[in-house]
């Protein structure tokens, strides 16, 4: 009986033995295929920090540009209701036209400005 015992407890450890000796290359060949997923995820994701940094400067610029553009739609607006005023008119009748109000005297200087 020990000798059925020994022998068991031997053929067990030769599988087991057979066993680790087979999953060797496997186990090196999914840590192979591990490495290279870490390194396309570092890639990709230094990719993807550069492209977010790009981003943010032109999400900058733009909003550089949509504050100028408002500040440009605010001096329009101004604009606007000054030339709906009388003063306005008044102002492009003499510049334009040379219309003058009644007894209103134009110098002239030399330059003829």
């Amino acid at each position: 009986m020990q000798r059925n015992a020994g022998r068991k407890r031997d053929r067990r450890k030769a599988a087991m033995y057979r066993r680790v000796r087979q999953s060797r290359p496997s186990v090196f060949a999914i840590t192979i295929i591990v490495f290279l997923l870490m390194t396309v995820i570092a890639v990709d994701s230094r990719t993807l920090l550069e492209k977010k940094n790009a981003l943010k400067e032109k999400e900058a610029e733009l909003t550089v540009q949509l504050e100028s553009e408002q500040s440009r739609t605010d001096e329009l607006d101004e604009f606007e209701k000054y030339t709906k005023t009388k003063k306005y008119a008044e102002e492009m009748a003499k510049k334009k036209l040379g219309l003058v109000h009644e007894n209103e005297i134009i110098f002239k200087t030399d330059d003829g400005k």
